[in-house]
């Protein structure tokens, strides 16, 4: 027995397939050209990664405190008095995006936070690209998956329960080949004989 109602996944899905091929992260361009305070860097982050999961307790993507967080441990520019410039924004959207996958030690060293602004501004734009290009390949293969599903949503048991359970698999070996060729980074021709590390590598 089903555990759910898959005309009402079938429509969501829908719906979320066609959110996310007219998604896009803003560019650089597109951030606000103005200094921000905390509570309008949270409205916006929100507004701009909706797409996220949000904190239950007060419905934001991130919080004031993780913010200052990556400020103390320098994983972001510091604000100028208070006040958070394009920089910052591009730098949390960034570290939001990517923190589900990757390890918060090695964000700080794909995008450290001392970088001058114009390189900042370079990386940032790229990423924004890589993103949605992403997504517009991830959401074609859901399609690809879910294409008899949607077209007949009650015709088939349990095909949600399996999509679940394929998208917990994919996210899980994606997670491990980050891990891996993170792994790979400064390995030295002595260390990469190491039957520890080969194993590990495997």
């Amino acid at each position: 027995m089903t555990l759910y109602d898959q005309k009402f996944v079938a429509a969501k899905l829908c719906k979320w397939e066609k959110y996310m091929q007219e998604f896009s992260l803003p560019t650089w361009e597109q951030l606000p050209p103005i200094e921000l305070y905390m509570d309008q860097v949270l409205a916006l982050l929100t507004q701009y990664l909706d797409f996220l999961p949000k904190d239950d307790r007060d419905d934001k993507i991130v919080s004031a405190s993780a913010i200052n967080n990556y400020v103390r441990l320098k994983i972001m520019p510091a604000p100028y008095k208070k006040k958070y410039a394009r920089i910052h924004i591009a730098y949390l959207i960034m570290i939001c995006t990517l923190k589900p996958t990757l390890n918060i030690a090695y964000i700080q060293k794909l995008i450290p936070a001392d970088l001058p602004e114009e390189e900042v501004r370079t990386i940032y734009n790229d990423y924004v690209q890589k993103h949605h290009t992403t997504a517009l390949f991830f959401t074609r293969r859901v399609r690809s998956l879910t294409a008899d599903f949607l077209k007949a949503p009650d015709s088939q048991e349990n095909v949600v329960e399996d999509l679940v359970t394929s998208a917990a698999i994919v996210a899980g070996f994606a997670k491990l080949l980050v891990e891996k060729i993170v792994k790979l980074q400064h390995v030295t021709l002595e260390e990469s004989t190491d039957p520890d590390l080969a194993k590990f590598l495997l």
